[in-house]
């Protein structure tokens, strides 16, 4: 229950404070002061056996005592009697709670079975919504409400602070108060016993006085609700997130490249990418950044102008932007025209754009005004030093006036001291930021556009891959308990590459050979030249223990190669249990390219791919990207274009590119795998032998948890983002025989989804959407296609004719954040109005609904749409007409049918 009763929160109409006192400094004398003095306009009940009054308010011995209903009880009392103040909140109504004692999970196994106790408690009472414990508490400005030991009350903004440290809490609020920064939230989450990051996320982006979240972040919790929660916000709004603690080391040893690589900080950085937040590294950021985000669009690219009047700023802003893998903005020749006409002949003509030292307002304005316009210009820093002839405040009110002229950001850096104030006056008013030196305003500018790229890739299209992904799944769950039934949490090579070959990965052939002879007459089968490798389950880096042997020429030499391997093995690892080797055909390829690709189930974020340059150099070159699964080909392509490595495999200095498409393919696979077997801990392909003409694996390793029993988990619980829902695919036939998949639509589908409105009349798109457009965009598109299935589900009915797919329909389900009711919509293409379409996908939905444990469905359509109302009226649905919007309402509730 996401969001349910946050409200009794965070708008209570009225609060108790269980613990109140009269003690100076106590934190129940604190809270009750804070509610007080802060103006919150209901009752607020002091609860103490210990008081009768406390000051001019009436003190109750016990919760069962307070005269009126209440929303929030704010509890300061110690930890060992929270049990039972919860029971007595939930008998007499009370359903939201903020928990400040300390004293459980964070004290050992003692303090950890009084939080389960706590939790036990509260299930017993529907509704009920707790706030830590061993937290700060929580701030409302916009409703008066502070429920916190803080020492004062944060200004009313439009930034939501969340934070899992409830003394930095205290520190941003000084820090705050003294900048005028405002909050419209300001939540310590403690333990976060019930309400977590991901409830908080999807309450805030319902709040129209948020228009940005601020993450203090030291672990995460529930990561497929976090995911699931900022992907939403982060489409409308952004997210900006610290993470302490990156270089904590890992409590298990990784036993495998993959394992070592992802280290625990990079998978955090992956997972934040995914969901589009921003990440900072310094708390001086964090406020800049979100105030940033907040005002400006993002910017549609990374090419930045530099506008100064002294050479020394422009250096430094542009190694600051190269540095952080920014581009300089290349201005055209028309714009360098234009600026010739006024500006000193000894200007730079060029980027930085240095329109000299005695530069005057006119100049500063006229220069940023047409570089704004140029279109090879994303964005624009000016960067002033105060000379003898320079007026700052002046130049700040002309590059106030030019920024005016566009929506492109403009950014300012005024250095020095007092003579640059007024003019830093003027531009914080105008809201244009602006920074002490020039390396501040580039990473200000790099924030604005990694929010532009997270949101480019939330929503960019990926290509369609032509590929077939029909398996033999009871063939692959046979070799996987094949695998697992052998007891060895560590799968042979030969075993591990059966598996991937199953899911359609390319793997070199591989034999085993207990013997030089056996070895030589397989080496002859295969053909020369040939690999010989260690064959143990004892020994995980082969090469480590000189268990490889590369370009094996002949019969003869494969005897000799047996024979020294064993002896190497032997003299390093005499207590391995040695069952022979592996021949496999030597892959040597001029154009040829060794990566590594794998996956590790991370204890936070489940199953996290990664893609690097690979070999026995791996570990040592930390080329990696990592991502976390399932995969598109967008987000594939991303991983390999991060590489330091990606111009070698693009082709380099005239050397041919490896076959991307046949790569990208590998790895969705990859993920699709990985997606499918939640009991693999590590996986490594080690090396991926990737040229122009193959991808083959030519080593393979994987890593099970012999303790996972399938099916005592919900389906993908391993992963932190819901893969494609196949299981919601079917074939149906319409009124006149014709056949049509009905499937979830997905984000390769937007062409045809632009087909399908393209082949609606104006009449059928007023009905659908209750408002009329002249043709479709990709943003739209982007809202329709690329969606969370965790949260909402379109299924398209699609049609191939003469070889091109079409879709015909769409029924479209979107769920609350609570899962109790979703909103339900559907369009049909009109020249297949009349063959029940509409019936068959309306059926479908609510079959879906069922599956999900929607429990309410609501709809509208238009009051002449007659066809849909019948639909409706059909299955159920109760009707509220509106005749002022001319609109009709509906609503049906779900009940679970027989064997759902």
């Amino acid at each position: 229950m996401p969001i349910r009763n946050l409200d009794k929160i965070f708008h209570p109409r009225s609060v108790t404070v269980i613990g109140a006192s009269q003690r100076p400094l106590s934190v129940g004398n604190t809270v009750f002061h804070n509610l007080l003095a802060g103006g919150f306009e209901g009752p607020v009940y002091p609860v103490n056996p210990k008081h009768e009054r406390l000051g001019d308010h009436t003190c109750y011995a016990q919760v069962a005592d307070l005269p009126g209903k209440v929303d929030l009880a704010v509890i300061c009392t110690p930890a060992a009697t929270i049990p039972d103040l919860i029971d007595q909140c939930g008998q007499a109504g009370i359903r939201g709670i903020v928990i400040l004692s300390a004293g459980f999970r964070e004290t050992g196994p003692e303090g950890k079975e009084l939080e389960l106790e706590v939790r036990r408690r509260a299930h017993q009472y529907s509704g009920m919504r707790i706030i830590g414990p061993n937290c700060l508490g929580i701030m409302a400005p916009y409703t008066k409400l502070n429920a916190s030991f803080a020492t004062d009350m944060p200004l009313a903004g439009n930034v939501a602070f969340i934070s899992q440290s409830g003394a930095l809490c205290t520190s941003i609020l000084d820090w705050s108060l003294q900048e005028r920064i405002g909050f419209s939230h300001f939540v310590s989450v403690g333990n976060t016993l019930d309400v977590g990051m991901a409830d908080l996320i999807d309450y805030f982006a319902l709040d129209p006085h948020t228009s940005s979240i601020i993450l203090y972040v030291e672990s995460i919790t529930q990561a497929r609700l976090f995911m699931s929660a900022a992907r939403a916000f982060t489409q409308k709004k952004p997210i900006i997130a610290y993470k302490a603690g990156r270089f904590t080391a890992s409590a298990k040893a990784a036993t495998s490249h993959t394992g070592a690589m992802a280290g625990v900080d990079a998978v955090y950085e992956a997972a934040f990418a995914r969901a589009g937040i921003v990440r900072v590294f310094d708390l001086d950021d964090l406020f800049d950044c979100a105030e940033l985000l907040a005002r400006h669009k993002p910017p549609k690219g990374d090419r930045l102008a530099i506008v100064t009047n002294a050479g020394g700023p422009g250096v430094m802003a542009t190694d600051a932007l190269l540095e952080r893998k920014g581009v300089m903005a290349e201005i055209s020749q028309e714009t360098i025209d234009q600026l010739n006409e006024f500006l000193p002949v000894a200007w730079s003509h060029g980027n930085p754009l240095d329109v000299i030292g005695d530069a005057t307002p006119e100049r500063f304005g006229r220069t940023v005004e047409i570089v704004l316009k140029d279109p090879q210009v994303d964005g624009v820093l000016v960067a002033l030093s105060p000379q003898a002839m320079t007026d700052p405040t002046g130049a700040a009110e002309a590059v106030i006036a030019a920024a005016r002229t566009s929506s492109k950001p403009v950014l300012t850096a005024w250095m020095g001291g007092g003579k640059v104030q007024e003019g830093i006056a003027r531009l914080n008013q105008a809201g244009i930021p602006t920074y002490t030196t020039p390396e501040q305003a580039v990473r200000a500018f790099m924030y604005l556009v990694t929010y532009a790229r997270n949101l480019q890739f939330l929503n960019e299209t990926p290509r369609a891959v032509p590929m077939n992904l029909t398996l033999d799944r009871a063939r692959l769950q046979e070799l996987a308990q094949v695998a697992l039934q052998q007891g060895k949490s560590t799968l042979s090579e030969r075993m591990s590459k059966q598996l991937l070959e199953a899911y359609g990965i390319p793997v070199s052939q591989t034999v085993v050979a207990c013997s030089p002879e056996e070895a030589a007459a397989r080496a002859d089968e295969l053909g020369y030249p040939v690999v010989l490798k260690i064959y143990s389950d004892d020994i995980t880096h082969k090469s480590d223990v000189g268990g490889v042997e590369l370009g094996i020429a002949s019969h003869q030499k494969v005897h000799e190669a047996y024979a020294r391997m064993m002896q190497r093995v032997a003299d390093r690892r005499p207590e391995a249990h040695v069952q022979g080797v592996t021949v496999q055909p030597m892959y040597a390829e001029a154009e040829g390219h060794e990566l590594i690709v794998g996956a590790k189930r991370d204890p936070v974020f489940g199953v996290v791919l990664l893609i690097g340059a690979g070999g026995t150099t791996a570990e040592l070159y930390q080329d990696r990207s990592l991502e976390l699964p399932p995969l598109n080909e967008r987000l594939a392509r991303r991983a390999l274009e991060s590489l330091r490595s990606w111009p070698l495999l693009n082709g380099y200095r005239g050397h041919a590119p490896v076959d991307l498409d046949r790569l990208i393919e590998v790895l969705i696979r990859l993920s699709y795998f990985v997606a499918d077997f939640p009991e693999i801990l590590e996986l490594d392909v080690n090396p991926l032998m990737v040229s122009p003409d193959q991808v083959v694996a030519l080593d393979a390793r994987i890593i099970v948890d012999l303790e996972t029993q399938p099916g005592t988990s919900r389906p993908y619980s391993h992963l932190a983002i819901r893969p494609y829902p196949e299981e919601f695919s079917r074939t149906v036939s319409l009124k006149d025989g014709t056949q049509v998949l009905l499937r979830p639509i997905k984000p390769e589908d937007e062409d045809m989804w632009h087909g399908l409105l393209n082949s609606c009349s104006p009449e059928s798109i007023r009905s659908r959407f209750r408002y009329s457009f002249h043709g479709t965009t990709h943003d739209m598109a982007a809202r329709f296609c690329f969606i969370d299935y965790d949260r909402e589900i379109a299924i398209v009915a699609e049609l191939e004719v003469e070889g091109e797919s079409r879709i015909l329909g769409v029924g479209r389900l979107i769920a609350d954040a609570d899962h109790q009711e979703a909103e339900y919509a559907v369009l049909v293409s009109d020249e297949w109005h009349g063959q029940g379409l509409g019936s068959i996908l309306t059926d479908y939905c609510l079959e879906v609904c069922r599956r999900w444990g929607i429990k309410r469905v609501v709809a509208e359509t238009a009051a002449d749409n007659r066809r849909m109302l019948n639909v409706f009226q059909k299955r159920d649905f109760a009707r509220n007409h509106s005749a002022e919007t001319e609109t009709v309402s509906l609503v049906k509730e779900i009940t679970k049918s027989a064997g759902s």
